[in-house]
């Protein structure tokens, strides 16, 4: 009994050790079931998140609601219900995911039009981007990304020979995402719209298409997107406040001049947390689209870099692991995890871009930290689903081993990967076919080179050639000039025998060795 318990219950070296900090640095690489980098950071920026906006609401919220927390409680209650849906996306395996590609891409583009009619969809300041659904206003574009790149993760696996070859594998996509951006454009969500856009086209690109393919469709999308930020009255006017917002301070270049100020009084350590001037109803929108210029105020350009920093590390992490599903055979796993690395990264540059003024003004949240149901439960989503494929890539590497080989045929999608591999084994091998009925016949053929000594010359005469670096390959078409060549020198050999016989008798013993042995190694090779 003594000896099952202590079998039972032995901890392992590293639990035993004194030390905490040598507890975590022992830790053999690949046991944790997460990414800590990536579930610690966001974590972090979450919980800033909520510290941030509890500041920058608590006097609008008091006006207008009569109770200061009212954003803070609400936001609480959004991350409780994000934590609770990410634990069961964390759980649902990568495979369903691919299976339900297309049912998701109709759910999205359903969701894309049932905002659009009246009585669901709910319009706030002029756009009708948002569903009722009790306490959340669910908002259509956070969860149609989640569902295109799915949808896209899969259509790449099914059709990756297609996307690398011609032009109809990187066309058909184009059309469900048209309806997509059509839609989005209606509601209208300008800055959703050139998110999926940007994600989709790099999604397909780092699939492995054609660079002057890629270059193609680049220039139709930077014509597309710059043809709609002309097209709306509202966007021109945008455009040129972003170009000089002190031009008109009070009228279309009020928000993004209150948030250069915001910066300007934030300085290197900020004035203070919850000592913010600018959010005393001067900066529109402060705790949702500007609360990166309220946290740079009241933190300073070090906390704001902090933040920063914490973005690119995640951002950072989730690409390796996009990487390394690459490396593990795992394509499915590869083109999610890179679509929802763009979506964040392209968010994340949007919003802060717009706070410094670097980017015209655009609706877009800034992911984990803004104020948002809908956005919020989307990307704990998406990390979620992140967290889940590392998961799974461990324990392919714990099954297949240090030594192991990741096969092909243990991929989602295999069944489409191995047909895609087969087909291009077909081709290379019709290819080499071609080749070996073309390829020129074998000969070899001494290079013109100096005198060579009598020796080496009676090596060649009896066949014992040791060194052929002196020989190469002749081609069908040299074999016959050389033939026609040394046709032609004998006619013009025996010519001048037979007009000049004199000159023999003439000639000295040497010379005709000499010929006599050219003659033999010409007829042994």
């Amino acid at each position: 009994m003594a000896n099952w318990a202590a079998t039972k219950f032995t901890e392992p070296k590293w639990l035993t050790q004194q030390s905490i900090a040598k507890r975590w640095l022992s830790i053999p690489r690949g046991e944790l079931p997460f990414d800590p980098i990536l579930l610690c950071t966001t974590i972090f920026i979450m919980l800033t998140g909520f510290v941030m906006i509890t500041s920058a609401s608590l006097d609008v919220a008091a006006k207008n609601y009569q109770n200061a927390f009212h954003f803070a409680m609400r936001h609480g209650l959004f991350i409780v219900i994000a934590m609770i849906g990410a634990a069961i996306v964390w759980k649902v395996p990568i495979k369903r995911w691919y299976s339900a590609g297309p049912y998701l891409l109709a759910f999205g583009l359903l969701l894309l039009v049932a905002v659009l009619v009246p009585g669901i969809g709910k319009e706030v300041n002029g756009s009708q981007r948002w569903i009722r659904a009790g306490v959340l206003n669910l908002q259509a574009s956070e969860v149609a990304k989640f569902c295109m790149i799915m949808y896209l993760g899969g259509y790449l696996v099914r059709r990756l020979t297609d996307v690398r070859s011609s032009w109809k594998g990187v066309m058909r996509p184009i059309l469900p995402l048209g309806f997509f951006v059509f839609l989005l454009i209606m509601e209208p969500d300008y800055g959703a719209a050139v998110v999926l856009m940007a994600s989709v086209m790099g999604m397909i690109f780092l699939s492995g298409m054609r660079f002057s393919q890629f270059l193609v469709i680049l220039s139709g999308a930077l014509v597309t997107v710059g043809s709609l930020a002309v097209i709306q009255p509202y966007r021109l006017a945008r455009l040129k406040s972003f170009q000089d917002p002190w031009a008109d301070p009070f009228g279309s270049g009020y928000q993004l001049s209150q948030a250069q100020i915001a910066f300007g009084r934030g300085e290197w350590f900020g004035t203070g947390l919850g000592n913010s001037v600018q959010k005393l109803f001067y900066l529109p929108e402060a705790h949702t689209d500007f609360v990166f210029s309220v946290l740079s105020e009241e933190l300073g350009l070090i906390g704001a870099m902090i933040v920063v920093v914490l973005y690119l590390l995640m951002i950072f992490r989730v690409f390796s692991i996009g990487r390394q599903a690459e490396k593990q055979q795992q394509f499915f796993m590869a083109f999610i995890t890179y679509g929802f690395a763009l979506v964040l990264s392209a968010q994340v540059m949007i919003n802060i871009g717009v706070n410094v003024g670097a980017v015209p003004t655009k609706g877009l949240t800034l992911p984990l930290l803004s104020y948002g149901g809908s956005s919020l439960i989307v990307c704990t989503a998406m990390i979620a689903v992140i967290l889940r494929i590392d998961y799974e890539l461990k324990q392919q590497r714990l099954r297949v081993g240090e030594s192991g080989e990741f096969l092909l045929s243990d991929s989602i999608g295999a069944k489409y990967l191995m047909q895609a591999t087969a087909e291009n084994e077909e081709i290379e091998q019709q290819e080499d076919e071609q080749e070996v009925d073309t390829k020129p016949v074998k000969k070899l053929a001494r290079k013109p080179s100096g005198k060579t000594s009598a020796k080496g010359q009676g090596k060649s005469a009896t066949g014992d050639l040791k060194d052929i670096s002196a020989f190469r390959e002749e081609t069908a078409l040299e074999r016959s000039a050389l033939e026609e060549e040394s046709f032609v020198d004998d006619q013009s050999q025996s010519s001048k025998q037979t007009k000049k016989p004199a000159k023999r008798s003439v000639q000295s013993k040497t010379f005709d060795q000499a010929k006599a042995k050219k003659r033999i190694n010409r007829e042994s090779i």
